[in-house]
């Protein structure tokens, strides 16, 4: 999904995205969020995946 917040957009339009935001295909995404406990740093995890490509 795409959205895509133009600078100078009205609060409406800013509110019709931010409920997008929430539900995706029915679900509130919103209940998911800060749900997952890591226990390394994310930027790790992330350089760690970059490095098994090479």
């Amino acid at each position: 999904m795409i959205l895509i917040l133009k600078k100078g957009a009205s609060k409406e339009e800013m509110e019709k995205i931010h409920a997008k935001l929430h539900y995706v295909n029915g679900v509130n995404t919103k209940k998911y969020c800060g749900t997952i406990k890591l226990k390394t740093d994310p930027l790790a995890i992330q350089k760690q995946m970059r490095d098994e490509w090479q």
